[in-house]
C-alpha cells in the first residue's frame, strides 16, 4: 500500500511539474519578482497555495461543475486577457523608457522609498500575483479539470496524486522565485533589466492576446 501511495504521489509530482514548467505570464512575473528580491515569499506562497486549492478542488470532483458553466471561463478569459495585455504594455514601457537607477534597486525599495511606499509596492505585487493566478482560465483547465480527471483514474490513491502535484507546484515556484536572485549580479546592468522586461512584455501581451482571442 505504501508503495502505491508513493507511486501515485510521484506521478502527480511529475504531471504537475510538466504543466507548470513553461514560459507563461505567472512564471515570468515570479521570475521578475525573484530577481528584484521583492515580495518573493508572498508571491511564491500565493502561487503555490492557489495551485494547492485548485488541485484539491479538482481531486474532489469540482471539475464537473466548471464544465457545466463554460460562460464563467469566458468571463475569466476576457478579464485575465485584458489584465495581461495592460501589464505587458507597462513592461514594454519600462523597456522603452527605463527608470534611472532601477537596475540597482534589487530590493524593490530604493534609497528614497519610505515604509509606506514599500508597503504599497508589496501590496501591488500581491494583487498582481492574485490576478495573474485567478484570472487565467488555463489554471482551471490544468489544475481543476486535467489534474482532477487524472487523479480520479487513481481511485483511492487520488489524494496522493493530488498531494504530489501540489508539492510540484511548491517546488517549482520556490525554486523560480528564490533561484532568480542568482541573476542579481547580471541584472546590475540596466541593459539586462531591459531584456528581462522585454521578455515579460512579450509573454504578457502574447498570453493576454491569446486569452482574448479565445474568449
Amino acid at each position: 500500500m505504501t508503495h502505491g501511495i508513493f507511486t501515485a504521489a510521484l506521478a502527480g509530482f511529475g504531471t504537475g511539474l510538466s504543466l507548470i514548467v513553461a514560459i507563461g505570464a505567472q512564471n515570468a512575473f515570479v521570475l521578475r519578482q525573484g530577481a528584484r528580491r521583492h515580495a518573493v515569499l508572498a508571491v511564491v506562497a500565493i502561487c503555490a497555495l492557489s495551485d494547492a486549492v485548485l488541485i484539491a478542488l479538482g481531486v474532489a470532483g469540482v471539475g464537473a461543475f466548471v464544465t457545466a458553466w463554460p460562460a464563467a471561463l469566458t468571463v475569466v478569459g476576457i478579464a485575465g486577457g485584458g489584465f495581461l495585455v495592460c501589464y505587458g504594455v507597462l513592461a514594454a514601457r519600462r523597456v522603452l523608457r527605463p527608470v534611472p537607477g532601477a537596475a540597482l534597486d534589487t530590493g524593490g525599495n530604493g534609497a528614497g522609498s519610505g515604509a509606506g511606499s514599500g508597503a504599497a509596492s508589496r501590496r501591488r505585487a500581491v494583487l498582481t500575483c492574485l490576478a495573474m493566478t485567478w484570472l487565467n482560465p488555463h489554471v482551471y483547465l490544468d489544475t481543476v479539470l486535467l489534474l482532477g480527471s487524472l487523479a480520479a483514474d487513481r481511485g483511492d490513491l487520488r489524494w496522493a496524486f493530488g498531494i504530489g502535484a501540489g508539492l510540484a507546484s511548491l517546488t517549482w515556484f520556490g525554486s523560480l522565485g528564490y533561484g532568480a536572485r542568482l541573476l542579481s549580479g547580471l541584472l546590475a546592468r540596466p541593459s539586462a533589466w531591459r531584456v528581462l522586461d522585454g521578455l515579460v512584455a512579450a509573454t504578457m501581451v502574447t498570453m493576454g492576446g491569446m486569452l482574448l482571442a479565445r474568449a
